[in-house]
Parts: C-alpha cells; sequence; structure tokens
C-alpha cells in the first residue's frame, strides 16, 4: 500500500479521536467538564465523519479498518471506566461495556492465531454500530447532564438500559460468528 493511502482524511480523524481521549481523560479529572464532554462530542463526530467520508472518497485503508474500531474501543473504555468512578453511571454497566470489548478483541486474537483472516471474514453489523451510538450519546447525556445540573433520572435509567441491552447483544452475535469461524478452521485444520 502506498504512504499516500495511509495519510488519508479518515484516517487522520481517527488519530485526532485517539489523540483527544487522553486530553479528556484530564479535562474529566480536573473536573473541567464542560471541556471533557465538548471533547467527547468532538471525538464522537469524527467517528460518525470518518467512516463517512472513507466511503464516499473511497479511502478506505487496512489502517483506517484497524485504527477506527480501536479508537471507539479506547475512547468508550476510558470514557466509561471515568464516568463510573465518579458514580455518575452504575458500575455494572461498565462491566458490560469493558468485557465486550475485551471479549471481541481477545476472540480475534485466537481467530487470528488459528489462521483466520478476521479482516475479511469479521464485518461490521448493524446492532454494532448501533451499540457505538448508544454508548456515545449515554456518555455526551451524563456529561450534560452533569454539567448544567440537570435530573432526567428516569431518561438516564432508560438510556443505561438501552446501551446494555444492546452492548449484550451484540457481544453475543459476535461471539456466535466467532464460534461459526473457529469451527469452521478448526475444521479447515483436519
Amino acid at each position: 500500500m502506498a504512504r499516500d493511502a495511509i495519510w488519508t482524511i479518515p484516517n487522520i480523524l481517527t488519530i485526532v479521536r485517539i489523540l483527544l481521549t487522553p486530553v479528556f481523560v484530564m479535562a474529566y479529572t480536573s473536573e473541567n467538564f464542560n471541556l471533557a464532554w465538548i471533547l467527547f462530542a468532538i471525538a464522537g463526530l469524527t467517528d460518525a465523519l470518518d467512516g463517512f467520508l472513507a466511503r464516499i472518497w473511497n479511502q478506505r485503508t487496512q489502517l483506517g479498518a484497524m485504527l477506527d474500531p480501536l479508537a471507539d474501543k479506547v475512547l468508550l473504555v476510558t470514557s466509561f471506566v471515568c464516568l463510573a468512578l465518579k458514580g455518575w453511571i452504575p458500575v455494572w454497566v461498565t462491566v458490560l461495556v469493558v468485557s465486550r470489548d475485551t471479549i471481541i478483541i481477545g476472540g480475534l486474537a485466537v481467530l487470528s492465531f488459528w489462521g483466520v483472516d478476521v479482516r475479511k471474514r469479521i464485518k461490521p453489523i448493524l446492532i454494532s454500530k448501533f451499540t457505538t451510538a448508544a454508548q456515545i450519546f449515554l456518555v455526551i447525556f451524563v456529561m450534560l447532564q452533569r454539567t448544567f445540573i440537570l435530573d432526567y433520572g428516569f431518561l438516564l435509567g432508560v438510556m443505561v438500559w438501552i446501551t446494555a441491552a444492546v452492548t449484550v447483544v451484540s457481544g453475543i452475535m459476535y461471539v456466535r460468528k466467532g464460534f461459526e469461524l473457529f469451527s469452521e478452521a478448526v475444521n479447515d485444520s483436519e
């Protein structure tokens, strides 16, 4: 792949999202919540924009295919841990988010070890995109609620449960796909 193909606008946006994560954490831990939620919102927008631009400008790259989900995981897992440590979201939903991502990444590593080309065989599924969106909206909602001292407890509860449900469902779907691919790999090696 040519060097020029790596430095596409979508890949640069993805790298910006990764670099915004520690800045978000610094703003959050110093209790500059206005800046923290704005940084998170910008990072969330880069997530939507990089994929859109990669499609319409035909700038999909192998680097982007690896960095984009990594950037999502780093930002969301970090954000959920920060919010749970403050007691702003239930710890159990953070455990679900972190566990799902850990299981998916571990499963990909095992499949790669068994010789499965996971980049070609596993494509993002619609519920996974909805899961990412739900997680992003939950973090932004909590940050805005806390920043502006709003109390939408019922709505927060609904958002937490929706986020938890889609996180579990998408995790199950990826695990199921992983077992299918693992079975194929084992059968092919016999």
